[in-house]
């Protein structure tokens, strides 16, 4: 299968090319809750990750003529999210640092274990905002976005084996702030 990519939204991106608000609407109903997630993560800001999402729509929607279907569309748009925050990090000289969540985790995992799993998560995603911004964007980029190393090196025109050091050290320094046995094991295999 070579070639251009067939878009299950290929008749909303027609329409869109067309001007059609309707269409844009729905293609952003589709994919805001994805981008500004993406964007968050990297960026470690709400309000920010909120406009650098709106502005990448408004930039996917000027340029969407450029769009060749060589992929997903969901990949292209990523991708503009992505730039833009990384555009935003690279003005940026000091990163907005999250509320510290403070909590008490009892020594009994077993009494509850959907609270324990929230505050696992909780404890992770603070770790995460704690990281410097060449480990976190590496991080997220390769763990929760799913590029690997090559695209990693592209996107943030750096070596591929800086790419692997960052990570390394990104989930080296990640375990030292999470601190307990339980989160060890989570990211140890990989």
């Amino acid at each position: 299968m070579e070639g251009k990519y067939i878009n299950i939204h290929q008749d909303l991106i027609d329409a869109c090319l067309t001007g059609d608000r309707n269409a844009q609407f729905e293609i952003y109903k589709r994919y805001y809750k994805a981008m500004y997630n993406t964007s968050l993560r990297i960026v470690n800001d709400t309000a920010e990750a909120e406009d650098i999402m709106q502005e990448s729509f408004l930039d996917a929607f000027r340029l969407l003529g450029t769009y060749t279907g060589e992929g997903s569309f969901g990949s292209w748009l990523k991708r503009i999210v992505v730039n833009r925050s990384l555009d935003f990090l690279r003005r940026k000289k000091e990163m907005v640092s999250l509320d510290e969540l403070e909590f008490d985790l009892t020594d009994s995992c077993e009494e509850n274990r959907d609270e324990v799993i929230q505050f696992q998560v909780a404890e992770v995603r603070r770790a995460i905002a704690e990281l410097p911004d060449d480990y976190r964007v590496v991080l997220s980029l390769f763990l929760i976005e799913g590029y690997d190393h090559e695209e990693i090196s592209q996107i943030l025109n750096i070596s591929n084996q800086l790419s692997r050091t960052r990570y390394s050290r990104a989930r080296q320094k990640l375990l030292e702030l999470l601190g307990k046995p339980c989160f060890i094991n989570v990211f140890s295999a990989n």
